[in-house]
């Protein structure tokens, strides 16, 4: 029987000791604003394989206090049922410096001292990667970043790391998610546990030094003589974010800390990013500031973390305009150099890299070609970075991973994104380059009169609802049988559905990639070596696309990739038709 919403609203202000949300619930109940009420409270923040996000507000669905509390009830019954020593080894937990992100690290914290689990405690705002890195080295049971990455101001997030410093995947998820839902009144609201508790230990001290030193090694490890180039400079901007520490140092570990300069009006965290639209370097105009620092200091290369500083952006100043690499270019480029430095006395077929199913062929061509492994994975570096782990159990020697957005992950510091390795690993890159006379632009046409040129045509339509998402994906299915053999005048050489779990080209027809009938994926690689996906996002209502095209130039095959998408828009996707948006 569904229950009424004002019952839903007296359960909220009972358990509720934040005043901030139980005054936003209590007004909302007198207004009589129940279809708000009903947005906020009727169905709970799920967790997922990312843990939490959304916008802070009170209600079962969003970020809050009440909401954080319970989710780390439920996720400290849940480890100390299948992890060991829990209580000693405990979890570390960090936080970015967006609103409530202190407030919501220290309630987390509480909650796990109260069940006996010691913390350990980033005492200052510090970027994502310190806590997986932390969950390694202190050998703790899980870790926990409170953050919103590069979401809007008004969103905040809950970030789990298990003991294996990777993200959470399943069967994981499920079961914390269950426990929650074992856990949800509150056992105490008492913040002042991080100064008074003796579970509690300060430890950004215990891991900064040797972070920095697993980033030197994976930039410049000892078989590596790369003299860093006097003349590399370079803008960095961490977009209102916590990056810019981490930057600093990771500069003076590799000598060229006077050759950085900064966004001084994006340098210190600031909740509200005030100067872009979108604290995102994805997103178009986010760059503007960097872009304007550097000419007037007249540098001709930028890198940019998200807030969070897990993701990195670069761009370069060609001839009179500047170039921002996608996501999938600097994957690429960044690929290339770690293969070229590879030891030769190391067997080649035990050299191993990743990517994820929605970025580029790029790096996996470049495997064929110089016969290392390269293994594709679903989209998000909890898959990455557990794929990265157990092909290192089985004797591969994994070197990196990345995905098309602005992700990057060097395994010798972390099994996640990083921004600020990849940056180490980056500027070492175009010191090397230099002394080919090469810069990271020329170096990349370079790779593609190699490989080939391969461009994307990547967009996203935004979706009313869900049910109207499957309706299209069952539409698409329903073309041909058992699935469509053609996208206008282009033949599908392979048809993956993620969702059924049918594969086209294998023997038994099951996909080599885990399936999810709740969520929708297809992947097709056509007659001409084009390759596209098609999904139904996790976190937004959006559908997005991901199409790549091969050919002899540039504008051949960005020409393709564009055709693609047209004919995806006419044949599959008709957004007139299903009320769909185009970004």
């Amino acid at each position: 029987m569904t229950r009424d919403i004002k019952d839903l609203a007296k359960e909220w202000l009972e358990l509720d000791e934040d005043k901030s949300t139980t005054d936003e619930i209590y007004k909302l109940l007198v207004d009589g604003d129940t279809s708000e009420l009903e947005k906020r409270l009727r169905h709970r923040i799920a967790f997922g394989t990312a843990g939490l996000r959304g916008p802070m507000q009170g209600g079962f669905a969003c970020m809050n206090s009440l909401t954080v509390i319970q989710a780390s009830q439920g996720l400290a019954a849940y480890l100390l049922k299948t992890e060991k020593n829990v209580e000693r080894r405990g979890v570390v937990i960090g936080r970015d410096a967006r609103h409530n992100s202190e407030k919501f690290a220290k309630l987390t914290a509480a909650a796990f001292v109260a069940k006996g689990i010691k913390v350990w405690w980033y005492e200052d705002p510090s970027h994502t990667p310190m806590v997986p890195f932390g969950v390694r080295e202190l050998d703790a049971a899980a870790g926990i970043m409170i953050t919103a990455s590069h979401n809007p101001a008004k969103d905040n997030g809950y970030k789990v790391y298990w003991s294996n410093g990777c993200q959470i995947i399943p069967p994981h998820d499920v079961g914390i998610a269950e426990s929650i839902m074992e856990n949800l009144k509150p056992v105490t609201w008492d913040t002042t546990v991080i100064e008074s508790s003796l579970l509690v230990e300060g430890s950004l001290d215990l891991v900064q030094d040797k972070y920095h030193q697993a980033v030197l090694c994976a930039a410049q490890p000892e078989h590596v003589k790369v003299k860093m180039d006097p003349e590399l400079r370079f803008v960095y901007t961490p977009m209102h974010g916590v990056g810019l520490p981490a930057m600093q140092r990771c500069a003076e570990t590799l000598d060229v800390a006077s050759q950085m300069a900064v966004v001084e009006a994006q340098a210190q965290p600031d909740p509200d990013f005030p100067t872009v639209k979108f604290p995102n370097p994805e997103e178009k105009g986010a760059l503007d500031l960097a872009i304007e620092t550097a000419e007037k200091s007249s540098i001709r290369l930028i890198l940019a973390s998200d807030p969070d500083a897990d993701r990195l952006a670069a761009a370069e100043k060609v001839g009179d305009k500047w170039h921002i690499f996608s996501g999938n270019q600097l994957g690429a480029l960044l690929g290339s150099y770690l293969f070229e430095r590879y030891p030769a006395s190391k067997p080649r077929e035990k050299l191993a890299m990743l990517a994820s199913t929605v970025s580029s062929r790029m790096l996996a061509a470049l495997a064929k070609k110089e016969g290392f492994k390269f293994t594709e994975t679903l989209t998000g570096f909890k898959w990455l970075g557990n794929v990265a782990r157990q092909l290192d159990s089985e004797g591969y020697d994994v070197v990196y991973a990345f995905e098309e957005a602005l992700g990057y992950m060097i395994p010798q510091t972390v099994h996640d994104k990083d921004s600020i390795s990849a940056a180490a690993v980056f500027l070492t890159a175009a010191s090397h380059w230099s002394t080919q006379g090469l810069t990271p632009y020329a170096k990349l046409q370079q790779l593609y009169q190699y490989l080939g040129y391969f461009e994307d045509a990547n967009t996203y339509l935004v979706s009313p609802s869900p049910s109207v998402t499957t309706s299209v994906f069952t539409a698409i299915r329903a073309l041909g049988s058992p699935h469509p053999t053609s996208i206008c005048s282009r033949k599908i050489a392979r048809w993956r559905d993620l969702t059924l779990g049918y594969d086209s080209k294998s023997k038994d027809h099951k996909p080599d990639l885990p399936v999810d009938v709740t969520s929708q994926m297809i992947t097709c690689e056509l007659d001409d070596g084009a390759v596209f996906t098609v999904r139904g996002s996790g976190t937004e209502p959006k559908i997005k696309l991901y199409i790549e095209c091969q050919g002899k130039s540039s504008e051949e095959a960005k020409t393709g990739a564009t055709e693609i998408l047209e004919d995806l828009l006419r044949e599959w996707f008709k957004p007139e038709e299903n009320g769909l948006r185009l970004a």
